[in-house]
């Protein structure tokens, strides 16, 4: 059994075939899929899909690439909106230091609420870091008693390390799949196995081989088997590890 740890699957790039896709990936074996929101006009699809689906992990949050589209108030309906929805984690959130015109000030005004609320609530949060994984970790410490998810880690070894000891857990794609990638593949062969999660990321960061190509999870199968052998492990034994690690984190005991 597989867990795709962060999938967006709710996206527009699935509206013509959402129910064919999930089939996909259910017949692959990529049985559970994490599921963040990126603004607040995601929230209700989510639920939508997380209603009908007990697989499907809805987490709910604000990214920071969409800072024009976060008002002010939506960090306190963010608030009022988990208490009343199955929520597995906050987020995705977090800090982009890559795309020109993000405002780091306005990224940490919509950011820390979101670390806040998933203290008080003692959620996971899942945290988006592009070249920002050190602001982001002092943000975290700084606010304390934290867990979550670094998605799509892309950091050095020791990094990891640092990201590991505050108890978060890193996210592994399509990235890691190109041999292009040393650095990343060294960091996802040494990284203890109760840290380690797969993701696709879908639709975004299409895995080597299908560049330019709409991501799918039921392509989790392919980032499995390439951690697999850079770990040089089954890809059972590493595909009911990263599994439990997820499911432990979102506090859910067996999955279908």
């Amino acid at each position: 059994m597989l867990i795709d740890s962060h999938c967006h699957i709710d996206a527009p790039e699935f509206d013509a075939d959402r129910a064919v896709v999930i089939a996909a990936a259910h017949a692959s074996g990529v049985h559970g899929l994490l599921v963040p929101a990126v603004d607040r006009a995601s929230w209700e699809r989510i639920a939508l899909l997380a209603d009908a689906d007990a697989n499907i992990y809805p987490a709910y949050g604000l990214h920071p690439m969409f800072l024009d589209q976060h008002a002010d108030a939506d960090t306190e309906a963010l608030a009022q909106w988990v208490t009343t929805h199955r929520c597995s984690a906050i987020g995705e959130c977090g800090l982009d230091h890559y795309v020109p015109g993000l405002d780091p000030a306005h990224q940490l005004r919509v950011l820390r609420p979101q670390l806040e609320l998933a203290r008080e609530l003692d959620l996971p949060v899942i945290l988006h870091a592009r070249r920002a994984l050190e602001p982001l970790l002092a943000e975290i410490r700084r606010v304390g008693r934290l867990r979550g998810i670094v998605h799509s880690f892309a950091g050095s070894s020791e990094q990891a390390q640092q990201w590991c000891a505050q108890g978060f857990l890193l996210g592994f794609g399509g990235p890691v799949t190109y041999e292009r990638a040393a650095r990343l593949r060294r960091v996802v062969t040494t990284l203890p196995l109760e840290y380690l999660l797969l993701e696709t990321d879908a639709p975004d960061q299409p895995l080597h081989g299908h560049q330019g190509q709409r991501n799918t999870p039921e392509r989790l199968v392919d980032v499995l088997n390439c951690v697999a052998a850079l770990r040089s492990i089954e890809p059972s034994a590493l595909a009911a590890a990263t599994s439990r690690n997820l499911m432990a984190l979102i506090g859910v005991q067996n999955a279908a």
